[in-house]
């Protein structure tokens, strides 16, 4: 048989060579930065299936003549690790390099507040070198982090899950998006928009070529906008408001749905802003809708109500986002934009802004309104909201409100019973690890809480999670109800 002969890498090449080194390899992103190891690894899968030497230099961003030496290596046995070196032994060992990572990235500088920079921890290790046993200057530091990929110092924003139905509902919301209506429209309020205008007017400078901003403002009051986006073709209809109380709400609603012709059915998505689930609004879509609105001792609770609302047998039927499931309305994306294109700039007066936002609304509907693509599943978040309440019980059980730990008991014992395969075994054995290690104070917690509800929901939370837990996995788990 010929010899194969070199070829450029396929993706399921390279998806083996990722797989080789440890995943480390994002798909679809070849100028990745890969640990030494991890380089090598790849180096030696794509060589292993034929890839032209010139090929891998390219993927892994080295040399040719590296290539060639790692490959050299690997078929003679020689391993893939650094040689011993001459010259005198490092000065900062692997476990002081430890000690540092955990100090800069573990501890803060004040009683349970502050971020260590370079400068100060510097400064701190200098003053007490029995901390890590050693004094590492601020370029040390930096490469220590900078070598184990940590940046500390950065931090975002995210929803943590606390809706202990969150995964049925956001079902219900995929599901909808994947066979949507015909009429379907997502909705919410943007409110408290801060009005200001710039004490002095904008400058542009040659030398930096980017505007200057007056950095002192006036402020001219607030506004609330209301909007409606269209699932079909991507159009907005929005209204300015000076409140956002529950009988502005109405009008807005009403004045929107008269826009459609009464025989055809709108659905409607919006979160779980009190008065988008009040008695007053039930009694506008049942007028709407041309039903009887049951009675509001029927509709007493908030349950109650979002039921009858989300009932399909009705001309108008509301679908609601999951508590902290804002992102599953498409709406947010509009804002977003909105909020990009439009308030950022200096308006002085409320009917200023007011002019500029219907101007935008205005100008999208006729050049950029477009359908949006969604193509999101909820693939990993279970395994993921397992993961992040596992650290947080790990890290800061003691710090958690009881209210809620109370919910993320419940809907981890959902998981349990709905979801269970969605959750690798490995995230339920950690998990099962660090509850018991926490347990005493779960349960200290529990029994320092004041309010008799409150301390009585808990306990049961507590109680079905590790029921549900010994009915997945076995009595192992029953100490630690104990």
């Amino acid at each position: 048989m010929p010899a194969p002969q070199p070829c450029a890498p396929s993706a399921a090449t390279l998806s083996c060579a990722i797989h080789t080194c440890g995943g480390e390899y994002p798909t679809g992103l070849p100028e990745a930065r890969l640990s030494a190891h991890s380089r090598r690894q790849a180096i030696v899968a794509l060589a292993d299936a034929h890839i032209a030497l010139k090929a891998i230099a390219n993927l892994v961003r080295c040399s040719p003549s590296s290539v060639r030496r790692w490959i050299r290596r690997a078929n003679r046995a020689q391993g893939l690790h650094d040689r011993a070196r001459s010259g005198r032994p490092a000065v900062y060992s692997q476990e002081l390099r430890v000690r540092i990572v955990a100090f800069y990235c573990q501890t803060q500088p004040l009683s349970g507040a502050g971020r260590w920079t370079l400068r100060w921890a510097e400064c701190r290790l200098k003053a007490d070198r029995t901390v890590v046993g050693a004094a590492p200057g601020k370029s040390t530091l930096h490469r220590i982090l900078q070598s184990n990929r940590l940046k500390p110092h950065q931090s975002r924003y995210f929803l943590h899950i606390t809706d202990p139905d969150f995964f049925p509902k956001m079902e219900h919301l995929l599901d909808l998006y994947r066979s949507p209506p015909p009429n379907l429209v997502f909705f919410d309020e943007c409110p408290g928009i801060q009005i200001l205008s710039r004490l002095t007017p904008d400058l542009q400078t040659d030398g930096m070529r980017k505007r200057l901003e007056e950095f002192e403002y006036i402020r001219h009051g607030t506004l609330d906008v209301f909007a409606f986006l269209h699932h079909a073709d991507g159009k907005v209809y929005l209204e300015c408001q000076a409140d956002h109380k529950t009988d502005t709400l109405l009008a807005v609603f009403r004045r929107h749905a008269n826009r459609f012709p009464q025989t055809e059915p709108l659905h409607y998505v919006m979160d779980n802003l009190s008065s988008h689930r009040g008695y007053p609004l039930c009694r506008l879509v049942a007028e709407l809708s041309e039903v009887a609105c049951p009675p509001e001792q029927q509709l007493c609770t908030t349950g109650k109500r979002v039921e009858w609302l989300a009932r399909d047998d009705k001309r108008i039927v509301i679908h609601y986002t999951p508590f902290h499931g804002s992102w599953l309305n498409w709406i947010e994306f509009w804002f977003g934009i909105m909020g990009r294109k439009v308030l950022g700039e200096s308006f002085a007066s409320p009917d200023a802004l007011k002019a500029a936002l219907e101007a935008f609304a205005a100008e999208w509907n006729t050049f950029l309104a477009h359908p949006f693509q969604w193509a999101y599943d909820g693939s990993g978040l279970h395994d993921k909201a397992v993961q992040r309440f596992t650290k947080m019980l790990r890290r800061s059980a003691a710090q958690m409100e009881l209210r809620i730990l109370t919910k993320q008991m419940m809907l981890l014992t959902n998981l349990l019973r709905d979801y269970l395969p969605e959750v690798s075994n490995g995230t339920w054995e950690q998990f099962t690890v660090v509850l018991h290690s926490q347990s005493d104070t779960i349960t200290a917690l529990i029994e320092g809480e004041q309010g008799p509800r409150r301390k009585h929901n808990a306990q049961q939370a507590f109680t079905s999670l590790t029921e549900a837990l010994h009915d997945c996995f076995g009595p192992t788990t029953q100490q630690i109800a104990a």
